[in-house]
């Protein structure tokens, strides 16, 4: 609580025409309205303030009166006169924002965009366990600038159980888009050629042309990225072999030999987004490319799809030049991927919480895509993407398709996610790639005929 005994900013003009108890209620709601007086702080009473300005205290009490009515100011019994919070204004003087936040149109309309995770699967209790349980240790008093000790242990763990790589040696990351942003400044340098998947993941195409990086697209079909295309001198390519995002294939095995191979003889580091390989619905998944070749491999992961982004939690499995050039940069630059949600994912995958809500979220991925996969093949839709992870892709025959779709969808209360966007260069592919996790499984079944005759 403060005082504003000697700080009043009120200057009274006895010249001027407006009575003088109005001129003081003006200059406190000014005050208060632009912070020079906050909630809390202690008037003087109306005979010291009359003393101090040299008006009678009919002039204060009056002001004081007005700014009571007007709920700026309150009285304490025994205590004095004090500011309250600014009252709220209505919603016709707020003005509105230059530019409206994208959110703000989302509750109106159904998100069937990629890369939502199912949030509305967690179990609440379980969540709510491991937030208490994450707040019983001591507050930290240094950095963990590789990450919490139990978090990469628990990350290991999971990599180990549900991804099958034995991974010697975790990083913790902010997710894969921070971890991409710490590997460009770290370990490339501006001017190296980085070859990314063609359409991509364009927030990793941002970062690497942010840092310098010459930024190259190379082809994916049904098989994933084409390692015949990687251009000569590249140092990296990114790309996401389990489920490529947003075409949904998978990098079959032949092109993971290939990939590896000539990451090996040029000296290339493979930067593997794993960013939804634990929902596999069809068949065992494919060796990673970091168990494959630990040593040209940098393996990111992420809780976001399979949880949530609140966590703000991922990790990266790198060979030791990697991770120790990564730590370098950490410290010179003073930063660190934040320890709250690593102790989070750890106290939720300590009790098994963690295994139990992917076992639940990979049964009901796996029965949402049969329902919306189903629903387009009986009415002759193709679909494109493997039976695996929370999106689906339709194609189209052109651009104007894929934008006309997309304007009707909104027109019908549906928000669908075009190939376009996924290009860092001229679009070659076109469609709309459909997600199921973000929306509750009542609202897809219920938005299913309209889907189905807006893609027909």
């Amino acid at each position: 609580m403060t005082h504003a005994d000697t700080a009043l900013p009120v200057s009274l003009d006895r010249d001027d025409a407006t009575p003088l108890a109005v001129q003081l209620a003006d200059a406190l709601r000014e005050a208060a309205a632009s912070g020079h007086l906050r909630g809390g702080d202690r008037l003087p009473s109306t005979r010291a303030l009359a003393g101090r300005l040299g008006v009678s205290r009919t002039v204060t009490s009056a002001a004081y009166e007005q700014l009571h009515a007007e709920g700026w100011i309150a009285g304490r019994h025994g205590s004095g006169t004090y500011v309250t919070t600014p009252p709220s204004f209505s919603a016709s003087e707020v003005p509105a924002p230059a530019v409206p936040a994208p959110e703000s149109e989302a509750p109106s309309l159904l998100d069937l965009g990629p890369g939502t995770p199912w949030a509305d699967g967690l179990d609440r209790a379980a969540w709510r366990r491991a937030w208490r349980a994450a707040a019983d240790p001591d507050p930290l008093v240094r950095a963990h600038r590789a990450g919490l000790p139990e978090y990469r242990a628990a990350v290991s763990e999971h990599l180990l159980r549900h991804r099958g790589l034995a991974a010697g040696s975790v990083l913790a990351t902010g997710g894969t888009t921070a971890a991409v942003v710490e590997l460009a400044a770290a370990v490339l340098e501006r001017g190296d050629v980085v070859a990314v998947e063609e359409p991509g993941y364009q927030r990793a195409v941002q970062a690497f042309r942010r840092a310098g990086m010459r930024v190259v697209g190379v082809p994916v079909d049904d098989e994933g990225l084409r390692p015949d295309a990687i251009p000569a001198g590249a140092r990296a390519v990114y790309c996401s072999p389990a489920h490529q995002y947003p075409m949904g294939s998978r990098l079959s095995a032949a092109r993971r030999v290939a990939l590896v191979e000539r990451a090996r003889s040029s000296a290339m580091l493979v930067i593997e987004d794993d960013y939804d390989g634990e929902l596999r619905f069809d068949v065992a998944p494919l060796p990673m490319l970091a168990s494959l070749a630990p040593d040209v491999v940098a393996h990111l992961g992420t809780t976001s799809k399979i949880l949530t982004p609140t966590l703000g939690a991922g990790w990266m499995v790198a060979p030791e030049a990697i991770t120790s050039a990564v730590l370098a940069y950490r410290d010179s630059t003073g930063t660190r991927p934040s320890p709250a949600g690593q102790r989070v994912l750890y106290e939720f995958a300590r009790n098994g919480d963690l295994g139990r809500h992917l076992r639940k979220l990979r049964r009901e991925m796996a029965e949402r895509r049969t329902l919306l996969a189903g629903a387009l093949a009986g009415a002759g839709i193709p679909v494109r993407g493997d039976d695996a992870g929370a999106h689906l892709v339709v194609p189209f025959s052109s651009a104007s398709v894929e934008a006309s779709v997309i304007s009707a969808a909104e027109r019908r209360g549906i928000r669908l996610d075009g190939l376009a966007r996924h290009f860092a260069g001229e679009p070659s592919a076109h469609g709309v790639a459909i997600g199921y996790a973000g929306c509750g499984r009542e609202a897809l079944v219920a938005a299913l005929p309209t889907l189905v005759s807006l893609l027909r």
